[in-house]
């Protein structure tokens, strides 16, 4: 059966998901060999870690241009000083 604590499990590991995905990429761009970045994960195998070499984030910046709506004007945003210290105040 499906419960509330079924569901803050699952988020859970959703989010370190989520991580370790972005630490992986983050050590693929920093030019860490991919054999290093599986042995930090610890896959079994190295064959696992190639999934990063296929997320290239311009590949993805390409694919959302692809579904910004027509009005929407071209570039990436840039959060004003006001939204920034909010966000900053947050911590």
């Amino acid at each position: 059966m499906f419960t509330d604590r079924n569901a803050l499990a699952w988020a859970q590991a959703e989010k370190m998901i989520v991580v370790r995905h972005s630490c992986a990429l983050s050590l693929l761009h920093a030019c860490v060999d991919t054999a290093v970045i599986a042995l930090w994960l610890g896959h079994n195998d190295i064959r696992s870690t190639n999934v990063y070499l296929h997320a290239d984030m311009t590949i993805k910046q390409r694919a959302l241009e692809l579904t910004a709506p027509t009005a929407t004007p071209p570039g990436r945003y840039c959060p004003n000083d006001a939204l920034l210290a909010f966000l900053e105040g947050l911590q």
